[in-house]
């Protein structure tokens, strides 16, 4: 009769199951810090190329009448060639959405029962569409000359103008706006700012002004979008007010981007926080099931203990030999949960098409993670070891 595997042929496998914890929650810790350097840089990288070049000014508070200009607002009438004149700018312009009382429905074909839309209408100055960064299928954007005479033109967004059965500008089409016509000089495909233009008709500010007359309490208030070569959007900022409003620099804001290491902290602190707390739970795991096997272990070798000690070796002894068999799995665990995770960060980041962070220290410092969950996970096993007294264990 075949007898079953005995205790020491188990241990093995046993160990190897026990190792997984440690492998899980280190290879987590490396994956994570790996993966979040990684994404981060890709964040800071996006980010630099677009809202690290976005200046916006706006009015901090509700305007008093004395405080607005001729064009009825914060903004002075050439408020586009004075940002434009800050180092640094780009291209700049102003812009504000009108309420529909004051403009009226929107129609593409002035016959009887044509049927007219609810589309919003935004006076820009000619810089706000360079500012956005706008892609013109069709046509032209409007320039300030077209703006300073008040002529009746109007560009319209791309779903403006699917909405108004507008598919291009052959023939001049024309929309009506409260009944007046605007002759659609440009059809905006995309912008890579403030999206919602391209649901809107867009009318040069100097056209709104002459229209429809100053802005009212039902418009939305002015604001200044401005693009700036990349790294100046702080220094534009500080100096936008004054060159805007030298007269009156408190009544606008002007507001940068938050700097880009902030924002990769902030997102890696948040990245961490949360799956550093599923490592720590793998590791827990980890360190419960090293300990569980240790101590099963002192059971099963209770009596090569007692020989032990009736050879002569102390209790140091054996509390040696336990903490350094843990040890040596947390340390093995460490090792392939390392290598795991540096693979993991690698292949994630070639699939994305990103190039693979790991801070330095790390790859060095998980080993030795693993090495501190084995040694806490056989301090108890190898003290209960070391008390084992020699008579005990042969009667066991």
């Amino acid at each position: 009769m075949t007898s079953g595997p005995k205790p020491a042929d188990r241990r093995p496998v046993r160990t190897a199951l026990t190792m997984l914890g440690v492998v899980l929650g280190v290879g987590t810790v490396v994956a994570v810090l790996g993966m979040t350097a990684s994404a981060t840089g890709q964040i800071s990288e996006r980010f630099n190329a677009l809202t690290a070049t976005e200046v916006t000014v706006s009015q901090p508070g509700d305007a008093r009448p004395e405080d607005l200009t001729s064009t009825g607002s914060l903004f002075p009438r050439d408020a586009d060639a004075r940002a434009a004149r800050v180092n640094g700018v780009r291209s700049a312009g102003t812009y504000s959405a009108l309420s529909a009382e004051r403009v009226g429905d929107i129609t593409g074909v002035p016959l009887p029962g044509a049927p007219s839309q609810q589309l919003p209408v935004i006076a820009a100055s000619a810089g706000t569409l360079p500012a956005l960064r706008a892609d013109v299928r069709a046509g032209r954007l409007y320039d300030a000359a077209l703006e300073d005479r008040a002529e009746p033109v109007a560009v319209l967004g791309s779903g403006a103008a699917r909405r108004l059965g507008i598919s291009g500008l052959d023939g001049q089409p024309v929309v009506f706006v409260g009944g007046t016509p605007l002759t659609v000089i440009g059809i905006v495909d995309d912008v890579e700012r403030k999206s919602e233009v391209l649901a809107s008709v867009i009318v040069p500010s100097g056209t709104a002004l002459h229209l429809w007359g100053p802005p009212g309490k039902r418009d939305e208030p002015a604001r200044m979008i401005v693009d700036t070569e990349l790294g100046a959007a702080d220094d534009v900022a500080a100096q936008l007010p004054l060159a805007l409003r030298p007269d009156r620099p408190d009544v606008l804001r002007a507001t940068a981007p938050p700097r880009p290491h902030t924002l990769r902290n902030d997102i890696a602190t948040d990245l961490n926080s949360l799956f550093l707390l599923l490592a720590g739970v793998s590791l827990a795991i980890g360190t419960v099931g090293i300990a569980n096997t240790t101590l099963i272990g002192v059971l099963e070798r209770t009596s090569e203990i007692g020989l032990r000690r009736a050879l002569g070796a102390r209790r140091r002894h054996v509390t040696a030999q336990f903490l350094a068999e843990s040890a040596l799995t947390g340390t093995v665990g460490g090792l392939i949960g390392t290598a795991a995770g540096v693979t993991t960060v690698t292949a994630v980041a070639l699939v994305q098409h990103w190039t693979p962070v790991l801070p330095s220290a790390i790859p060095l410092l998980a080993p030795l993670i693993g090495t501190v969950t084995g040694l806490a996970a056989g301090a108890y096993p190898a003290l209960r070891a070391a008390r084992i007294e020699p008579v005990d264990a042969f009667r066991h």
